[in-house]
């Protein structure tokens, strides 16, 4: 039963609200009005309130219109625009798509056919599992949910066949490694298509105030940098953090056992990955026929709806969707208000200041790296994001850099920063099973993060 809020989050969620009333209070700097000057205070403490989590971010983003709306900093009108956003539809429909591949077991028949195939070594087991991951990421924006519901117990399940088992000393035998490089790789595959995690369209919808990114300007951007680092990280990891195991000729025979439980191919499978090639075709040409990225995922959801994939109750479930429409929603009509109350343009030309006089590739350059490892003091990705997505751009953009560079930099960064340490990513699955197959320091982590990034 629950019985409010527990004494430790009552005193977090008071530190949030006095954040915010301090604003209030003192008069806004020149050159600011005071609406913006409030807005920012608000904004801020809710940014502060998805890192210290005094209440879940759906409860904490409705908090933060009532106080937008009663402090008069914005009209109620307002205040739900981000609603109208299609940019938040199409993650939300997504949600809801990845659903049909949780459901049907395709994402599981994927990984365990590519295991079947190439894994007889550990280094090929590992490139399988990254495989697999990479073509579910387009119609799954939850790098939890592909990890977690699907990797991470094929991963647990290959450990344990192979005798790597955390409670008794042999998790380096292949446990240690596969675990380190999905969780990596992950982070990879969700920075290369806008539908692979749920703040990637967070960063398009801001960025709209610069240039349109497409589904598929996304993607072409992210394929080379994306396909290398794929190749190149589980070779890495393999010299720095091996497995004691280089062999794994039971694998095969392993996912064989698996495939022989799931039996052949489904109907409800076959139309799942109909759909799924449907809506990669209207991803990537929609924009020729009229068929924008939004709608397309709509056809896709009534499509799986049509053919009896999805029932209504499984929307009606899918709590992380919705979750996601409330706290986007409010996300994005807060980083819009900065902009109109003039607070990102005046933040923009005091900051601009730090960089005048050098280049543009210097700007670009330092203010990335310092975005990137910045994340150091976030436990959410979206909280980054949110916080300061928004004004790097900005700077970066008014010291000369071409925008479309700039806004695909920091997006991909704002995936590839979940690499650094355990705890930025709180949510994710593998922070559970990166501490129970190995002690990995946040400095290996780190290490790995310096070839994410290059």
């Amino acid at each position: 039963m629950n019985n409010g809020l527990k004494i430790k989050d009552a005193k977090n969620l008071l530190i949030c609200i006095l954040i915010g009333m301090v604003f209030l209070a003192v008069p806004a700097p020149a050159g600011l009005s005071a609406s913006g000057w409030h807005i920012l205070g608000i904004f801020l403490a809710t940014i502060t309130a998805l890192i210290i989590k005094p209440m879940p971010m759906g409860a904490v983003a409705l908090l933060s219109v009532v106080f937008l709306v009663l402090t008069k900093s914005v009209t109620m009108k307002d205040a739900l625009s981000g609603f109208s956003n299609t940019t938040i539809w199409l993650i939300v429909m997504a949600f809801f798509i990845s659903r049909g591949i949780i459901k049907t077991g395709l994402g599981e028949r994927i990984a365990y056919k590519f295991v079947q195939k190439f894994g007889k070594r550990t280094i090929n087991l590992a490139y399988s599992l990254v495989v697999s991951d990479l073509l579910i990421a387009p119609a799954m924006p939850s790098n939890t949910a592909r990890a977690g519901g699907i990797l991470s117990p094929i991963v647990r399940s290959l450990s344990t066949a192979f005798g790597s088992d955390p409670m008794n000393g042999t998790e380096r035998k292949v446990g240690s490694y596969l675990t380190t490089t999905v969780f990596q790789c992950d982070m990879v595959t969700s920075a290369m298509f806008l539908t692979s995690m749920a703040a990637n369209p967070l960063t398009a919808s801001i960025a709209k105030d610069v240039l349109n990114i497409t589904w598929g300007g996304w993607f072409l951007a992210a394929l080379l940098p994306g396909v290398l680092s794929l190749i190149l990280i589980p070779l890495i990891i393999y010299v720095i953090y091996p497995p004691e195991i280089k062999e794994t000729p039971k694998a095969p025979e392993f996912a064989s056992d698996k495939l022989k439980e799931m039996g052949a191919l489904k109907k409800d499978e076959k139309s799942m990955i109909a759909v799924f090639l449907l809506l990669i075709l209207l991803w990537i040409f929609g924009g020729h026929i009229g068929i924008d990225e939004t709608l397309a995922a709509f056809i896709g959801l009534v499509a799986l709806l049509l053919s009896g994939v999805l029932s209504w109750n499984d929307i009606m479930e899918e709590k992380g969707a919705w979750d996601t429409l409330i706290w986007f929603s409010v996300l994005v009509m807060m980083a819009e208000q900065l902009n109109v109350s003039g607070v990102i343009p005046w933040f923009s030309k005091t900051m601009s200041s730090a960089v005048s006089g050098m280049s543009w590739i210097a700007a670009l350059v330092i203010l990335s790296i310092v975005y990137f490892y910045s994340h150091y003091l976030f436990a959410s990705g979206t909280a980054h994001v949110s916080a300061m997505y928004s004004a790097f751009i900005s700077v970066i953009v008014t010291a000369g850099a071409p925008p479309m560079l700039a806004a695909l930099l920091l997006a991909y960064f704002s995936n590839l920063f979940g690499c650094l340490t355990h705890y930025e990513w709180a949510r994710h699955p593998f922070f559970l099973e990166m501490d129970m197959f190995h002690k990995v320091s946040g400095g290996s982590l780190s290490l790995y993060s310096l070839f994410s990034i290059s």
